[in-house]
């Protein structure tokens, strides 16, 4: 498991790397109850900027940079999301499935909404706010015992 600069990862979120690689470009935040795993056959790489949020599972796929993986959604092995593209909430991306850059994938199974591109620098905001936030409570936390 490798994490770049700035890489935060939140209470709970799981990232197992003990049947292959995992790697998470920089300033990106895995939240709360997520699980990223990878298999034998298929890495998991997780691009810079990305907000992969709260009880995501992310196994064996290809994430680009900039790219918002949404609660409770399901990425799997073989998968393939663009840069900047959105994965909705709760959505399962099934295996080998690619998400071009910018589109947006909703439902179960996941499919491509038609006729939309997701705006220029989307997830910044979030992006800034959790790698503040992960800074702040690195510089700041103490323990209450």
């Amino acid at each position: 498991v490798t994490l770049a600069d700035g890489v935060t990862v939140w209470p709970g979120a799981v990232l197992r790397g003990d049947y292959g690689t995992i790697s998470v470009g920089e300033k990106t935040n895995i939240q709360d109850g997520t699980v990223v795993h990878c298999t034998v056959i298929d890495a998991t790489i997780i691009g810079a900027r990305c907000t992969v949020g709260h009880n995501a599972h992310i196994e064996g796929a290809t994430i680009g940079d900039e790219v918002l993986i949404a609660s409770g959604s399901i990425v799997l092995n073989g998968s393939s999301i663009g840069d900047g593209a959105i994965v909705g909430a709760g959505a399962v991306v099934p295996f080998n499935f690619v998400v071009p850059p910018r589109r947006m994938a909703l439902g179960i199974p996941a499919k491509i909404r038609e006729g939309y591109e997701v705006p220029q620098g989307h997830i910044d905001l979030n992006t800034t706010m959790y790698f503040e936030n992960g800074k702040y409570y690195r510089e700041n936390l103490r323990r209450l015992d």
